[in-house]
């Protein structure tokens, strides 16, 4: 802007230079603003509160707090567009608690707000997820008169939604005399963000027969809900809506879709949607296709989008790796975890608490707990996530005592502990043996931290008190439940009958176990162990008769190693290997040492009719054994050697390594479908407190 240029505007009246001022701000020529604001002070044109609200406003829009913030402090006199200003402007800049403290300042002043100030105050609120102040905000809207106003009501069942309180956004939405289609979105949104996916299809319905205005946005919300909910039809119906309306286009939309099927598991579909539109693919879709082919368990097709999405030079986010991460953790594959965590460093996204959770959660189920522990030191400011990812490790690892501390720590931290950290918490009181700090946690749940026991919850007590043999007791905490124990329930009671001999409540279990889930097998595993324990082998025969007829078939147990970065499988069955006459010279090697070391094979753990010798056979050859023998051959000395199994493992299994990694002097680390085993020098971490 010339000279010439600025000392014609000076001539102009205040309202030409305010609509300057607000062009300026709109199209954020914040340069230009501010050559015309230092020409005004250096002209001496005269101030008046009128442009200075407009000032404020523009450096608020582009950002510029300090100069808003002084040429707030300066102004001689400030009304209600004053104090606005500089609401939103910290509102809109991600100052939230600037915002709060400053419309605390302007009631202390007298000033009154208006729906704007309580609409930007109530925005900063649900970005802090400040509930308790939030719902002070609201009283004085209800004071003054704006709580049922369009934009603050909408503000206000946007905030308790995301802060949780979805019984007050209800009733906020409720009592709003006028709904329009944020309104809508903010309770669709929230349902379906809270967990309550029925009632956000409910609304979505109900908002149809109202005849609101359909707008991108709430075709987004509802397609979440959808995915979600696992409503697969009502999914159908909404792309079909999505189509007529012509919103197909809509990138917001379209990622929605792929999302939508991704999560219904219907990958076809959404990989579909991908190719009829590539031009408009970005990171959100192929993330969305990523995170379906993870929950699918389909690792290998995940990792073919993440090398087509870096070829088509689209940059990863911190979703993208999480959902890879996360994949890395449930089938422990060390070598790829770390190679995302080298990327995640490198592009500076370790601090995001998603991915720095799931980096957590990675090395823990890899078996590297000192990683693990590692990863979560480096976490600058942990929430809630990364807390219960450390505190579900040590549970995994069994290390009760230490996920009390971790929880007793996160606490002291002011951070409010969810549903998912009891689950962790009860699960390390159960794999420990800590009964008393199990029970008191469940007892605390509803009473001091407002938690409702889920069916998850049960499921862990009734494995506690299963695993140190108060059966009677388990048994009564069953019958006194609100609801029908769930499928893991009755495994754990199951299995602790199996471990204490006791066949009537296991026959109960069983039986039970197999009405809440028929094709769990179980139900008939447990139950024929049960028997073969007491060599009752008639009632063996006609277990496994059942399970024939009824056509339900045993899991068969494998073990996995990674070695040379390829993955070993191996089958206690049937197997083959390249090197399968070394692996066998290498068990008979083995056997023969430990059986020096005091191993006395314990025939109880094969329960078959068969004799002694061919039972200490049958044991000899666990797949288990079979990867620790190879892991032996192939890995370095000094290497832990990480083995996985999918089932749990035998006692039988448990002894052998304990004195193979004494007669060896090698650390070895076996994660199960339970829990991980340390084993060195002869003991494992669990104190053989663990079946």
């Amino acid at each position: 802007m010339t000279f010439r240029t600025l000392t014609k505007h000076l001539h102009k009246d205040s309202n030409t230079l305010a609509h300057i001022f607000q062009t300026y701000a709109q199209s954020k020529q914040l340069s230009k603003g501010k050559q015309l604001h230092a020409q005004l002070i250096t002209s001496g044109y005269p101030s008046s509160t009128y442009l200075h609200n407009h000032l404020l406003s523009m450096y608020g829009r582009c950002g510029q707090l300090g100069y808003a913030h002084k040429l707030f402090d300066e102004m001689p006199q400030r009304n209600l567009v004053s104090w606005t200003a500089m609401i939103s402007g910290f509102s809109q800049n991600s100052e939230f608690s600037k915002a709060i403290t400053t419309f605390c300042l302007m009631w202390i002043s007298g000033e009154s707000p208006n729906q704007f100030t309580f609409s930007s105050v109530i925005q900063a609120c649900s970005f802090l997820k400040s509930v308790q102040t939030g719902k002070q905000i609201h009283c004085l809207a209800l004071k003054v008169g704006f709580s049922y106003e369009l934009f603050v009501g909408s503000n206000l069942a946007d905030m308790y939604s995301k802060c949780g309180s979805i019984v007050e956004a209800c009733m906020v939405f409720e009592e709003m005399p006028f709904k329009d289609e944020v309104s809508w979105n903010s309770m669709i949104d929230g349902y379906a963000k809270n967990g309550y996916y029925e009632d956000a299809l409910a609304a979505f319905r109900k908002m149809l027969i109202d005849d609101v205005a359909i707008d991108q946005y709430l075709l987004c919300s509802a397609l979440s809900a959808c995915g979600s909910f696992k409503a697969y039809n009502l999914g159908r119906c909404l792309h079909t809506f999505v189509v007529k309306l012509g919103f197909e286009p809509h990138v917001s939309v379209s990622n929605a879709l792929t999302d939508m099927y991704c999560k219904l598991g219907d990958m076809d579909s959404g990989s579909r949607l991908l190719e009829i539109d590539s031009r408009g693919a970005n990171i959100v879709s192929y993330t969305s296709l990523i995170d379906g082919y993870v929950e699918s368990d389909q690792i290998e097709k995940a990792l073919t989008v993440f090398i087509k999405l870096t070829r088509q030079r689209i940059e990863p986010n911190e979703y993208t790796y999480s959902s890879l991460i996360k994949a890395c953790a449930n089938h422990a594959t060390l070598e790829q975890g770390s190679q995302f965590h080298a990327l995640v460093l490198k592009y500076k996204l370790d601090q995001d608490p998603f991915v720095s959770s799931t980096i957590v959660d990675m090395y823990g189920k890899c078996g590297l707990l000192d990683h693990s522990i590692q990863a979560f030191k480096t976490i600058s400011n942990a929430n809630e996530y990364a807390w219960n990812s450390m505190i579900g490790v040590f549970a995994h690892h069994g290390l009760g005592h230490e996920a009390i501390d971790v929880f007793n720590r996160m606490v002291v931290q002011n951070l409010k502990p969810n549903a998912v950290t009891f689950i962790n918490l009860l699960n390390a009181c159960s794999h420990s043996g800590l009964l008393n700090e199990g029970l008191s946690y469940f007892n605390l749940m509803e009473t001091i931290y407002g938690i409702k026991p889920r069916s998850e919850h049960y499921a862990c007590v009734i494995d506690l008190l299963g695993r140190v043999g108060k059966l009677e007791e388990a048994e009564n905490f069953i019958n006194e439940m609100p609801f029908e124990p769930n499928a893991y329930a009755w495994c754990s009671f199951l299995a602790s009958c199996r471990k204490y001999g006791d066949k009537e409540r296991g026959r109960l279990a069983a039986e039970s176990l197999k009405r809440v889930d028929p094709e769990n097998s179980g139900a008939h595993v447990l139950l024929s162990n049960i028997y073969a324990k007491e060599q009752q082998w008639d009632d063996v025969r006609s277990v496994r008769k059942t399970m024939k007829d009824e056509n339900v078939k045993k899991l068969p147990g494998y073990s996995w190693v990674d070695v040379d970065n390829k993955v070993h499988v191996f089958g206690a069955e049937d197997w083959c290997h390249p090197h399968k006459k070394e692996i066998d010279v290498k068990l008979d090697s083995l056997l023969g040492k430990i059986i020096e070391a005091g191993y006395v094979p314990d025939i109880e753990s094969v329960p078959l009719d068969l004799d002694d010798d061919m039972k200490v056979k049958v044991l000899h050859r666990h797949s288990e054994r079979m990867a620790i023998a190879y892991a032996l051959i192939r890995l370095p000395i000094g290497k832990p050697i990480i083995v996985k199994k999918n089932i749990r493992v035998c006692v039988d299994c448990h002894s052998a390594i304990k004195l193979i990694s004494k007669v060896e002097g090698r650390n070895i680390i076996l994660r199960d479908n339970s829990r991980f085993h340390h084993f060195v020098d002869g003991s494992c971490s669990c104190n053989d407190f663990w079946y």
